[in-house]
């Protein structure tokens, strides 16, 4: 059955090639991608899946579900194809998405066989608010026994861990004035970033050494002799864990609330991205997974292992509410870094391509695995701790 799941992956390249490079060369922002969305949903309704789009308000999301004719486990794909301003699929989210379809187009042929069943979640805009927030608050996720997703990167990377993630916007309104013939008369809402910028920066050293934050100001008013009665600032909180970044964002508040206090302006605080919760991989699901690729020809010595997670994932919230991994597939020789239009012109050559190939087989294979082997499951779900938001 091993060889029917890469034999169909690989009767089917062409389509897919076709579907990543779509995808790739008409990039759409998040929540805005229509085009891939009906690319890869009409592609599972081909191959027998049945398609629901437009959960949690997102019309761009989607759900596709094969079942069997069996009981079993339920194995989730996940797939990304959102694209970054200017520069596109600099993320190669036109090969993840992909990736996940061929997945389960490949591991569908066997289920009648193996029983269970497979969906696979379409999660738009990962690159701001990712909608695997929105769908794991919803409790989509929870039905899973696995969720499985794999990344494009410079080197095969072994899944790990990611930051616990706040997105805090302060927004300050204060009162016009002269700022030469009438200062008295204005409320500098400028000042009150900038003591926020200040109180934050003495709080740094009073904080865990995971915990990162950082910010900008995103106005500051419009002309040097004019008080701001408006100025706005944004920054992200994060730590290894939710439990850490919780008191962590608290504080960060009570910094712009003190600022708000001693200039008089008002605050307004609100999340301008959603919150990403610490990626948690299930290392007995990540094992499966490593030993798949090697089964797949890659050498042992190239799959690093993760050295920690600097930056914030939404597929960490999927981890916290089913075991889930999210290791990293090489697409390129040489070093590349995300979010450039090198990352991009990888994504859409052909070692980008065969690089994801490799990836959906992996996954694929390490779906049949979980299907098949009822004490490598036993191992996934006893390693597996849901986390109880407070």
């Amino acid at each position: 059955m091993r060889e029917t799941i890469t034999q169909t992956i690989d009767a089917h390249k062409h389509t897919f090639y076709e579907t990543s490079q779509y995808i790739g060369n008409n990039p759409e922002l998040g929540n805005e991608e229509f085009k891939a969305c009906e690319a890869l949903t009409t592609l599972l309704h081909k191959h027998g899946f049945s398609v629901e789009t437009g959960m949690v308000d997102a019309p761009t999301a989607f759900i596709a579900t094969y079942e069997s004719n069996k009981p079993g486990a339920t194995i989730g794909f996940m797939c990304e194809y959102d694209a970054l301003p200017e520069i596109g699929h600099a993320c190669g989210h036109n090969l993840i998405g992909t990736q996940g379809v061929a997945a389960a187009i490949g591991l569908k042929e066997v289920l009648d066989e193996t029983g269970g069943t497979i969906k696979v979640f379409g999660t738009p805009a990962e690159e701001t608010k990712g909608a695997k927030v929105t769908m794991a608050d919803a409790g989509l996720f929870d039905e899973l026994d696995v969720a499985l997703m794999a990344h494009p990167s410079a080197e095969y990377v072994k899944s790990g861990s990611s930051l616990a993630m706040d997105a805090i916007q302060f927004a300050f309104r204060g009162r016009t004035a002269h700022a030469a013939a009438a200062p008295e008369e204005g409320i500098n809402a400028l000042d009150a970033v900038i003591q926020t910028f200040n109180s934050i920066n003495a709080l740094r050293q009073h904080v865990r050494s995971d915990v990162r934050i950082h910010g900008i100001i995103k106005e500051g008013g419009q002309a040097a002799n004019i008080v701001p009665d408006y100025a706005v600032a944004q920054f992200y909180a994060r730590a290894k864990s939710r439990q850490t970044v919780n008191p962590v964002t608290e504080k960060v508040i009570d910094c712009a609330r003190a600022a708000a206090l001693s200039t008089g302006a008002k605050l307004e605080v609100t999340n301008y991205e959603y919150s990403y919760d610490d990626m948690k991989t299930n290392e007995p699901l990540s094992n499966i997974f490593t030993d798949q690729l090697v089964s797949l020809g890659i050498r042992p010595d190239e799959i690093l292992d993760h050295e920690g997670g600097t930056g914030s994932l939404d597929m960490g919230n999927v981890s916290q509410r089913c075991p889930a991994i999210h290791p990293y597939i090489r697409i390129s020789h040489r070093p590349i870094s995300a979010h450039t239009v090198e990352f991009r012109d990888a994504a859409l050559s052909s070692q980008g391509f065969e690089g994801m190939m490799i990836g959906a087989k992996a996954l694929a294979l390490t779906g049949y695995e979980v299907l098949t082997d009822t004490h490598k499951l036993h191992q996934i779900k006893s390693e597996f701790v849901p986390f109880v938001r407070s």
